[in-house]
């Protein structure tokens, strides 16, 4: 049987492109292990996938100082020599590596045991992990086409990211019951504002119910701790803190999506040629991916952009209609992107280099 390492951790967003190809994976006959960090969010996601996971030690690579800087390299070496440990214990084919911090030692470790290893970039601009593991990687997947000029010629391929397959095969029915909508002839707006939601998008969406209830259906995923129990009856508005099995058939039911502009998010967005309105997180709190990763997608024609210090009740209700207004013009866009087949193109490229390994 092949064999296949896979590795990523520190956010959802470094694991669950992973899960998403999983399926894909064992049709094609690979066996599935997982290196990750001992506690880290990764830990209890792949394990319930049901594949072998081993822990290793982790360090973050930060761009400020902090003492912990001091100590995390040696985290970072060790972490090094237990994936080569791991790795000669494995003996896969080929290594592929969705980012974050604890996959740098396993990208190194496979070239120093000559495994062919593949990266997934999912922002516009490589991460400070990716930049350092991208000299011992054989091939670098990418989502956007802006991204190619910042990596290595002949190693980068634009593929766009896994999507996971159950979000293309939502029920809106369970949505509308799970909702409790009673008129249900009106549209469906979804808000999708992250794990821990976003206080602007929530204050601007609560601020307009009143105008936005005439016209339309609020599905709102505002994040944990943030519901307002004050709007728990409000016919039309349903509010939840987070969305796990039920998102398909939110996303099929939702005519527009209102949502950050994280790349995984954007890319299920795209696969399932949703207009939207995309609020990236601001550069204050963040390295300002997002911002690109929304530009990258209004110029391409596939949402409407709004950066979050420039975010207005008007502006926002304004960007809500002209979305509904325009939305055959997103949908067309969205429909002629190049950004499709990504599970099916990443598999050829895993299936090449398991290949190229054994020659």
């Amino acid at each position: 049987m092949k064999k296949i390492v896979m590795t990523g951790g520190g956010t959802a967003g470094h694991v669950t492109p992973n899960i998403a190809l999983m399926p894909a994976l064992r049709s094609e006959g690979y066996e599935i292990s997982y290196i990750g960090s001992y506690e880290g969010i990764e830990k209890g996601l792949i394990e319930a996938q049901k594949v072998p996971y081993y822990g290793i030690s982790s360090g973050k690579l930060r761009r400020y100082f902090d003492v912990k800087n001091f100590s995390d390299p040696f985290k970072v070496i060790k972490g090094y020599y237990q994936s080569i440990r791991l790795l000669k214990k494995i003996k896969p084919d080929v290594v592929f590596s969705k980012g974050g911090f604890v996959s740098v030692p396993v990208v190194l470790a496979a070239k120093h045991c000559k495994i062919p290893a593949i990266i997934h970039e999912s922002d516009i601009t490589p991460g400070l992990a990716n930049k350092l593991a991208i000299p011992s990687a054989t091939k670098v997947c990418c989502n956007f086409p802006e991204t190619m000029k910042y990596l290595p010629e002949g190693k980068a391929v634009l593929t766009g990211s896994p999507i996971r397959q159950e979000l293309l095969n939502g029920n809106p029915s369970n949505a509308i019951k799970l909702c409790r909508f009673e008129n249900t002839e009106k549209p469906v707006i979804l808000i999708i504002g992250g794990s821990t939601g976003s206080r602007a998008i929530n204050t601007a969406i609560r601020d307009l119910l009143p105008e936005l209830l005439k016209r339309y259906n609020i599905i709102h995923l505002c994040g944990k701790g943030n519901l307002d129990e004050t709007l728990k009856d409000t016919d039309g508005y349903a509010q939840f803190e987070y969305a796990n099995k039920e998102l398909a058939d939110m996303f099929a039911l939702a005519s527009l999506v209102i949502s950050r502009a994280g790349a995984n998010a954007i890319c299920e967005i795209l696969a399932l040629r949703k207009p939207n309105i995309l609020i990236p997180l601001s550069a204050q709190a963040s390295r300002g991916d997002q911002i690109l990763n929304a530009a990258s997608f209004e110029k391409q024609g596939y949402s409407i952009v709004i950066q979050e210090e420039e975010l207005t009740n008007e502006k926002l209700l304004n960007a809500v209609n002209t979305a509904f207004e325009e939305k055959d013009r997103f949908i067309k866009a969205m429909q002629r992107s190049q950004l499709n087949n990504s599970i099916e193109k990443i598999v050829e490229l895993v299936n090449v280099s398991a290949k190229n390994k054994k020659k």
